[in-house]
């Protein structure tokens, strides 16, 4: 057969004679878009996303039905090419009823595949799950006990009965795996010769470590802490995070796989942060939020006055202060829940919760709530105060509180605390605890910028500071303290960034386009209920009185039946589908501006070992094609006309519905998710 010779994006190409653009481009390692070819059924031409540019030609061309024409030079990313190719993109998006990623791995800040996970312990692989959480989570067992698991609140089991219980199932498959004698171990790749300095061993700096080194790069994590695990170690009690049994072992795995870890080394004391960065090509700031924010009323300074992270970590490391039979937390949040429930451990007997807005609004999570409520603690909503009084002795006997009413809301959708004038209540007390927020600390880290609020300012996608060669993550960055889920989310893509400056070229970190279904759209009677499994916990009348583990985990019978409870809302193609892949390569997508009304969706299983999804269909037709050119059998065919117009199967001959079984060609060349087989 004769040959002929293209150029396409400047590159020179051969091909035989009476081949499309499309086939010569591929024979020759250029990519071009198409979503209705495969070379398997004649050329169709239905997609509109493999359209090039010639220069002998005023129109754009589709590259899978345009014969290539010797000599011929085409473009694939001119100005042209592009929109016409998002355009086509965008229509077609708009038109996808599906999802793409589950709504819990899309909510979580670590982009964890529940789905996934969740799928292999319903199956009872506890190790594949363990795997599955650590492609984005080194710490699973321990962020599983600890997780406020925001996943849960997109949990669309919701709209059935309740949300899946996620971060407790993470928990249970990785204490699984963790205390298992085939433990999963992932594998580091071949060393680059690249050095990373860390500091910080918390969540974030444990997390860029654990990544950065399966990519093959030389780790050293260093931390002014005795014990690598920042603020899981010191900031979490032990009745909530056993810190040898569960923490250490997980840190543990991270040293084993070549991680150096330095403890009770402290940047700007022990050496110059310049000496520092001079030992490595790239550092990674992750010192995170040490410093408990003050309360801001008269007395806060008196002997008896503690920082709730303080607090805490005196008490982890076995220097609790005496506090006393009467104790105040001021503060909402999970840490006031641990510093409350931790006085009661220490022995007082009257310990209030003072809280400036109602119950309604606390952060802290139900469960710590009503846990701290069964261990005694009394909350006093509605109150703030106003000033801590000293006794005779200086230290503190008393808290002037201002009672409050909840005015309109404020920039958090929250209704603002605002004093009811002249209303005051006095609380007698030995100590008063501050949980209302940390700062951070940047003393030592040299030439580093700060934003307005003091803060490491460092770019959002790329994680960068001002300096060359130096990048920060977690906490001590842009918007603060946060959640232990955030920091590991931000040290993971972090560490993807980092790998691509080490290897020369630098790529933001950005969330990839995905397709999302509004849930106002989904018919949820088609699930039974069935109720959220309980975690077994240990008697409040108990538990109050030591610091054992509080929660005594599922048993496997419970966790199998829970992980069943998940509707996969996720797509089961997403990984291989075409559609998204193509789609991702595009700069950001709109289908929002072409939103109207959609094609019929409708989800069957006429195909007996197939399900067909209407709503991910494309109208490709490669289906419909394959089933008659290829296989011979014409099951599937085009119902309707112009825009209603769907694929449906029509069967006439039993023999032909025994062959549907098991050929199963239509669904292995399906370019999205559309088509699923069963079994």
């Amino acid at each position: 057969m004769n040959q002929i010779t293209i150029t396409v994006d400047g590159k020179k190409c051969t091909g035989p004679e009476g081949a499309t653009i499309l086939n010569i481009a591929r024979l020759n390692g250029i990519e071009i878009p198409s979503l209705c070819y495969n070379g398997l059924v004649k050329t169709y031409g239905a997609c509109g996303v493999c359209v090039v540019e010639s220069e002998s030609s005023p129109k754009l061309l589709r590259s899978c039905s345009t014969e290539a024409v010797d000599g011929a030079v085409y473009h694939t990313d001119t100005e042209r090419v592009k929109k016409a190719r998002r355009i086509a993109f965008e229509l077609i998006m708009s038109d996808h009823e599906g999802d793409c990623l589950p709504p819990c791995m899309l909510r979580c800040p670590a982009n964890s595949n529940c789905q996934a996970y969740i799928k292999q312990i319903a199956l009872g692989n506890n190790k594949e799950a363990t795997k599955i959480v650590k492609e984005t989570n080194p710490l699973p067992a321990s962020i599983g006990r600890v997780c406020p698991h925001p996943c849960e609140k997109d949990c669309r089991r919701q709209h059935v009965d309740e949300p899946l219980s996620i971060a407790f199932l993470k928990y249970f498959a990785a204490d699984k795996d963790l205390f298992s004698e085939d433990r999963y171990k992932p594998e580091v790749a071949r060393d680059t010769g690249k050095r990373v300095g860390i500091i910080g061993g918390g969540p974030a700096g444990l997390t860029a470590a654990y990544f950065l080194r399966l990519k093959g790069h030389d780790v050293t994590v260093c931390d002014m802490m005795p014990h690598m695990g920042g603020m899981l170690r010191y900031g979490i009690p032990e009745y909530r995070l056993p810190k040898e049994g569960i923490l250490q072992k997980e840190i543990d795995a991270i040293e084993e796989l070549g991680v150096m870890m330095i403890n009770n080394y402290k940047i700007g004391r022990d050496i110059s942060f310049d000496d520092f960065r001079k030992n490595f090509d790239a550092v990674v700031i992750a010192i995170g939020a040490w410093t408990p924010s003050s309360i801001g009323c008269k007395g806060e300074e008196l002997p008896g006055v503690y920082g709730g992270i303080d607090f805490l970590r005196g008490v982890i490391e076995g220097n609790a202060p005496a506090i006393g039979k009467n104790v105040a937390i001021v503060g909402g949040g999970n840490t006031a829940m641990d510093a409350c429930r931790t006085a009661v451990r220490l022995g007082a007997e009257n310990v209030y919760v003072i809280y400036r807005r109602t119950e309604a609004e606390m952060p802290a999570e139900k469960v710590e709530i009503e846990e701290a409520r069964e261990e005694g603690v009394q909350f006093k909503f509605l109150t703030n105060p106003a000033e801590i009084i000293a006794g005779e002795d200086g230290r503190v006997k008393q808290m002037k509180l201002q009672v409050m009413e909840l005015g309109e809301p404020d920039d958090s959708g929250r209704r603002k605390p605002v004093p009811v004038e002249g209303k005051f209540e006095i609380l007698e007390l030995d100590s008063v605890i501050s949980a209302i927020g940390q700062r951070v600390d940047p003393k030592g880290m040299d030439g580093v910028e700060l934003n307005k609020r003091g803060i490491i300012a460092a770019d959002e996608s790329s994680f960068r500071t001002n300096l060359p060669n130096v990048f920060a993550v977690g906490d001590a960055t842009n918007r603060g303290a946060s959640i232990a889920i955030e920091a590991i989310g931000e040290g993971q893509k972090a560490a993807k960034v980092i790998d691509s400056f080490l290897r020369g070229r630098e790529v933001p970190y950005s969330m990839p386009f995905v397709s999302k279904r509004d849930p106002k759209d989904i018919d949820f009677s088609q699930w039974e209920s069935y109720p959220r499994a309980k975690m077994p916990a240990r008697d409040a009348s108990v538990r109050k009185g030591d610091f054992l583990e509080v929660n005594k985990g599922f048993d496997p019978d419970d966790a199998v039946k829970e992980a069943l409870r998940c509707l996969e809302c996720g797509c089961h193609d997403y990984k291989d589908c075409e559609l998204i892949h193509f789609a991702q390569l595009e700069p950001v997508l709109h289908p929002e501006r072409f939103a109207g009304e959609k094609h019929p969706c409708f989800t069957e299983q006429k195909l007996v070992c197939i399900e067909r999804n209407q709503g991910k269909c494309i109208s490709c037709n490669l289906c419909v094609r394959i089933c008659d050119e290829e296989v011979g059998k014409g099951v599937l065919g085009l119902v309707g006309r112009g825009f209603t117009t769907v694929i449906k199967p029509e069967f006439n001959d039993q023999k032909v519905l025994e062959f549907c079984k098991d050929c199963k060609k239509c669904a292995e060349n399906c370019p999205t998710g559309a088509l699923k087989i069963l079994g």
